[in-house]
């Protein structure tokens, strides 16, 4: 069955970026000129996602008013003659259907995509977190419905981390079946270093079948006391069975003080209208940085 619809989960409260995300959410934080939600969005239509359901919670309108028509905004951009800007700003509004649940507490992961059960059906869907960008051609979601339509199985995308890193993040033990794909049969919420399985980390993107609503909603609090979708992946993979992509391309962890610096300054570097002054300067800064330290 073809993948057409995608969970974005955006109920997470930002406490890493406050005072910033106090009065706003993280989502709507920009990476260069574009909220960084926008940049899951795309990734998802790229891939061709058609329907998205958005999980908000609390102080999240404004990711509606970004992916809304805006027709005082679109007529003062056409009357003044700014027919490109007029463009971009209409295709936002354009580029897929996007409906919204909240989740009405911060129960988890795992209880964010429970959320979405009415919507996604009996469907296989995706689900992007907001918290990785992911540049790649083709991009990171796509590489993982390409194997799902291979092999029908669930899949997550990995990466390696650093050993220090592991228990940043859900971790898999795994046995690797081909070139950039494992066999996995376990999955660990945020471990001890010293006790990980190994250091391939789920990167914020899952290709599921609709029977994790089933585990989800028999599942128990796990990590933070919270329902963590790790917990029931877990269970899932030794009912149906459970692939892991190793992703191509760069991935920024934007929920990370430094990763979202990273993404401005890399993202603002492939930029054609910001390359030629962008770098320039990054290197006048690196040289002033560096004599002081002479």
């Amino acid at each position: 069955m073809k993948i057409k619809k995608a969970v974005i989960p955006a109920a997470g409260l930002g406490t890493r970026f406050l005072p910033a995300t106090k009065a706003q959410a993280k989502e709507m934080l920009p990476i260069v000129d574009k909220p960084a939600i926008q940049y899951i969005v795309e990734e998802a239509v790229q891939s061709g996602i058609e329907s998205i359901i958005i999980v908000t919670g609390r102080n999240k309108k404004s990711i509606e008013d970004h992916f809304d028509k805006s027709v005082e905004l679109e007529h003062s951009l056409f009357m003044g003659g700014k027919l490109d800007t007029l463009k971009l700003v209409q295709n936002i509004s354009e580029m897929a259907n996007i409906h919204y649940i909240r989740q009405r507490e911060p129960l988890g992961l795992g209880h964010a995509i429970l959320c979405a059960e009415q919507f996604i059906g009996d469907e296989p869907f995706a689900v992007l977190l907001g918290d990785d960008i992911m540049i790649s051609d083709p991009p990171a979601l796509k590489q993982m419905i390409n194997l799902y339509d291979e092999t029908s199985k669930q899949v997550i995308g990995v990466k390696a981390v650093p050993t220090s890193d592991v228990n940043k993040y859900g971790i898999i033990s795994s046995s690797k079946i081909k070139q950039n794909v494992h066999d996995v049969f376990g999955l660990v919420e945020k471990p001890n270093p010293m006790e990980a399985p190994s250091n391939m980390a789920i990167m914020g993107r899952y290709v599921l079948n609709p029977s994790i609503f089933t585990i989800l909603r028999s599942l128990e609090k796990g990590a933070g006391g919270e329902y963590q979708l790790t917990d029931a992946l877990h269970k899932s993979c030794g009912l149906e069975g459970l692939l892991a992509l190793e992703l191509s391309g760069n991935r920024y962890d934007i929920g990370d003080k430094l990763g979202y610096l990273k993404a401005t300054m890399e993202i603002g570097l492939q930029r054609e209208d910001l390359y030629p002054q962008l770098l320039p300067y990054l290197k006048g800064l690196i040289e002033e940085e560096s004599a002081k330290f002479v």
